[in-house]
C-alpha cells in the first residue's frame, strides 16, 4: 500500500496530537503547549512536551521526536503503514486504492474480517452455553482462569453439525462467505453421492477454539483442540485471503505490545503454551502454527524484538527444531539481529513447567538461552569422525559451507573468525598451526551434550573426549553436566565478555558505580569501544552523582552509545555474571565488581610484568630488573606463570612471546 504525502497530512491534520498522546500520557496544557512524564523512559520532573500547532512531540530528556504517526509507531510498536493505517481508520479516511478490482477485493477482505469476528464470539457463546462444560472442564484443569479465556477469546465449536452455518447464515453471512474464511468447507466428489454441491460441512466440531489474530489483532483463522477422539489432536483453518500459516504466529499481536515494552520474545510449541505462558507473567510468548518456523515467521520475530528466544524441547526433536531454525535464520542474519535458544528440563513443556514449578523456573530456562553460534557449531560437528586429519580438515570445509550461508559480509566474517577459534580450542592447534600438549594427550572437548537439567533450564553442554577425538556425546537433554560449549569461546570472547559484565552492572547499579569511581578511572579496558564507554560512564557519574539508572541509559543513548547499550544489557551477557542484571540487589552487585576488579587488576599486573620484561630485553638495566622482582614479589603472575629472568636476559624476548 503506497501513500502519498497528501494523504499522510490529511490524517496528521485531521487527528489530534495532543489527544493521541493524551491516551498514553497524563499531559497538562500550558500555553500553547502540552506536558508530561516521557512514555520511553523513566522521570520524576516532565520533560516531555506537545506542540499541536507544530505537529511534534518531543522530550528534553531522552530525545525522543516525532509526529502522531512516529508515536503511534514507537509506543505500539508498529511499522509505519500500520500506524498510518490505524490512525486513517480513526479519523474516518477511506484507504486510497487504485482501482475497482483493488476496491472490491478490499471491500471482500474486510467482509471476511467481519465473518471471522462473528463467527469468534459464536464460539465464545457456546464455551459458556450447556454443551461448552466439558470444554470449560479441560481449561480449569489445564489451569486457565476464566479472565485468560477472555483475554484469549477462546471458545467451543460443539459437536453438532450445521450448527454454526445456521447461526451464521441467521446474522446475514452467506454460505460462500463461510468458506472463503476457512469456516466451513463443500463435499469433496468421493465424500459420496448422496451429497450435493451446497451440502456444506462443518471444518471445526468438538474442538476448544483458539483464535488467530493477525499483527493489527485482527481474527485471521482459528485452532482447534480436539476433545473426543480425532486423528488430528490440533486442526488449524485451512489457508485463505487473510491466513497463511507461514506468515503468522500465535499470540502475534498483544506480544507485538509487550516485546516493545520488555524487548522479549519467547517462541514455543503450541497454543495452551502461549496461554499459559501470558497467565504466568510473560505476555511476549508466540507460537508457530504447528510446522517449523518458517523464514518469514523469523523475519516477523525480528519486528518484535532484536534476539527472541526459541524454547525448545529437551529431546531429539527438540534438537532438530533447534537446527532447522538455525539453518533457516542463517541467511537472513545481519547486526543487531539473532537468536537464543533455551532448553526445557526433559519431560516439560511450558504450560507444565510454569503450572508445576513457576515462573521463577521458567525464568531460569530463559536465562539459561544460548546463542546462536553454539547451535551452529554443534548442528555442523554433529556426529561426524574427527579421529584423524582428513576428519578434521572435513570439518572446517563443513564449517566453511555453514558459515557462508550467511548474506551480510560483516557477520560473515565474524563467524568465520568465530568458528575457527572453536575449532582451534577443540583440537588445541596453536595459533601458529601446531599442536598444543592438550591435543598430543588426546584432549579436546567438543560440543556434545544439549541441556544439562540442572537447576531449572537446561544448558548447551560440551561432551568430554575421554581420551580420544571419538567420544562426542551427541544427547540433548542429558542429566549429566560437562564442559559448557560457552568454554570454546576464544579468550579474547571471553575477555571482553568480562568486560562486558562489569559495564553493565554499573550500568545497572549506578550507586555501585558511584563507590567505585576512582578505580574506574584509572582502569584500562582491551577493547577501544568499551573503553571509551567507561570512560563516559565516569564522566557522567562525577557530574551527576545522584543519576538513576533510566537517566543513565538516556544520557548514554544521547552520547551514540545506544547500541552498545542493548548489547551489554542482553541475556548473553547476563548468563556470565548474574549480579549485573537489574533486578540484583546493590550489594551482591557490589560484592560481584569487587571480584571482576580483582581479577582485572591481576590481568593488569600480568601486563604489566611481561611489558617490563620486554624493555629488559632491550635495557638489561639493575632498575628494570628490580621492579619486575618487586612484581613477583608481590605475587602478580599471572596465574601461576612466572617469567624466567635469566633465560630473558640470555635470549632477548623469546621466552615471552
Amino acid at each position: 500500500m503506497t501513500l502519498s504525502t497528501e494523504f499522510l497530512d490529511e490524517i496528521r491534520a485531521r487527528v489530534s496530537l495532543a489527544d493521541v498522546v493524551g491516551r498514553k500520557v497524563k499531559l497538562v496544557k500550558r500555553g500553547r503547549e502540552h506536558s508530561g512524564l516521557c512514555p520511553f523512559h523513566s522521570e520524576k520532573s516532565p520533560s516531555f512536551t506537545v506542540s499541536e500547532d507544530k505537529g511534534f512531540y518531543h522530550c528534553f530528556g531522552c530525545g525522543a521526536h516525532g509526529d502522531v504517526i512516529g508515536f503511534v509507531m514507537q509506543s505500539e510498536g508498529l511499522v509505519f503503514p500500520e500506524a498510518a493505517e490505524k490512525l486513517a481508520l480513526e479519523a474516518g479516511l477511506q484507504l486510497p486504492v487504485s482501482t475497482p478490482m483493488d476496491r472490491e477485493a478490499a471491500q471482500k477482505r474486510a467482509d471476511l474480517y467481519e465473518v471471522l469476528d462473528a463467527a469468534t464470539g459464536w464460539f465464545q457463546e457456546r464455551l459458556y452455553a450447556p454443551e461448552g462444560a466439558d470444554a470449560r472442564a479441560y481449561l480449569e484443569r489445564r489451569g486457565v482462569v476464566p479472565e485468560t479465556t477472555a483475554v484469549f477469546r477462546l471458545g467451543f465449536a460443539p459437536d453438532s453439525r450445521g450448527a454454526l452455518r445456521k447461526a451464521m447464515n441467521a446474522r446475514g453471512y452467506d454460505d460462500d462467505q463461510l468458506v472463503d474464511a476457512g469456516l466451513m468447507k463443500r463435499p469433496e466428489p468421493d465424500d459420496g453421492p448422496a451429497r450435493g454441491p451446497q451440502d456444506l460441512r462443518d471444518y471445526f466440531f468438538n474442538r476448544i477454539i483458539f483464535p488467530i489474530t493477525d499483527r493489527r489483532g485482527r481474527v485471521v483463522a482459528f485452532g482447534g483442540r480436539a476433545l473426543g477422539d480425532s486423528k488430528a489432536k490440533y486442526l488449524n483453518s485451512p489457508e485463505t485471503t487473510l491466513f497463511h500459516k507461514g506468515r503468522v504466529l500465535y499470540n502475534m499481536a498483544r506480544a507485538r505490545q509487550a516485546a516493545h515494552d520488555t524487548g522479549e520474545v519467547i517462541v514455543v510449541e503450541g497454543y495452551m503454551d502461549v496461554v499459559a505462558l501470558a497467565q504466568a507473567g510473560f505476555p511476549a510468548a508466540v507460537a508457530p502454527l504447528g510446522t517449523a518456523v518458517t523464514e518469514e515467521q523469523i523475519e516477523e520475530l525480528w519486528r518484535m524484538a532484536s534476539r527472541p528466544t526459541m524454547c525448545l524441547d529437551g529431546d531429539a526433536a527438540g534438537q532438530r527444531a533447534g537446527f532447522r531454525a538455525a539453518a533457516r535464520a542463517l541467511p537472513l542474519l545481519k547486526p543487531g539481529r539473532s537468536l537464543g535458544f533455551a532448553v526445557l528440563p526433559a519431560n516439560e513443556d511450558p504450560d507444565s513447567l510454569v503450572n508445576s514449578r513457576g515462573a521463577t523456573a521458567f525464568r531460569q530456562v530463559l536465562d539459561s538461552a544460548q546463542p546462536l553460534a553454539d547451535v551452529v557449531w554443534l548442528m555442523t560437528v554433529g556426529d561426524k569422525p574427527l579421529n584423524s586429519p582428513e576428519d578434521r580438515a572435513a570439518l572446517r570445509v563443513e564449517l566453511r559451507k555453514t558459515v557462508a550461508q550467511i548474506g551480510d559480509p560483516d557477520l560473515k566474517a565474524e563467524y568465520g573468525r568465530e568458528m575457527d577459534h572453536r575449532v582451534q580450542q577443540a583440537f588445541g592447534h596453536s595459533s601458529s598451526g601446531g599442536f598444543s600438549a592438550r591435543q598430543r594427550d588426546g584432549g579436546g572437548n567438543r560440543g556434545g551434550n544439549w541441556g544439562s537439567n540442572r537447576g531449572g533450564g537446561g544448558k548447551w553442554s560440551g561432551g568430554g573426549t575421554k581420551g580420544s577425538y571419538g567420544d562426542r556425546r551427541g544427547t540433548w537433554g542429558s542429566q549429566s553436566t560437562t564442559m559448557r560449549i560457552g568454554a570454546l569461546q576464544s579468550p579474547e570472547f571471553l575477555r571482553r565478555r568480562q568486560d562486558q559484565v562489569l559495564l553493565a552492572t554499573l550500568v545497572n547499579h549506578p550507586a555501585v558505580l558511584l563507590d567505585y569511581a576512582e578505580d574506574m578511572a584509572v582502569l584500562k579496558l582491551e577493547s577501544a569501544d568499551l573503553d571509551h564507554f567507561r570512560q563516559v560512564l565516569v564522566d557522567a557519574i562525577a557530574r551527576e552523582p545522584d543519576l538513576d539508572t533510566d537517566a543513565l541509559k538516556c544520557h548514554l543513548s544521547e552520547q551514540g552509545y545506544s547500541g552498545l547499550l542493548g548489547e551489554l544489557l542482553s541475556s548473553d551477557v547476563y548468563v556470565h555474571g548474574k549480579f549485573a542484571r537489574p533486578a540484583t540487589d546493590s550489594l551482591a552487585a557490589r560484592e560481584g565488581i569487587g571480584h571482576v576488579l580483582a581479577v582485572f587488576r591481576e590481568r593488569q599486573a600480568a601486563a604489566d610484568t611481561e611489558e617490563a620484561a620486554r624493555q629488559l630485553a632491550v635495557d638489561m638495566s639493575e632498575d628494570h630488573l628490580a621492579r619486575i622482582r618487586a612484581k613477583q614479589a608481590l605475587g602478580h603472575e599471572d596465574e601461576g606463570r612466572t617469567i624466567d629472568l635469566d633465560r630473558v636476559t640470555a635470549a632477548g624476548s623469546s621466552e615471552i612471546d
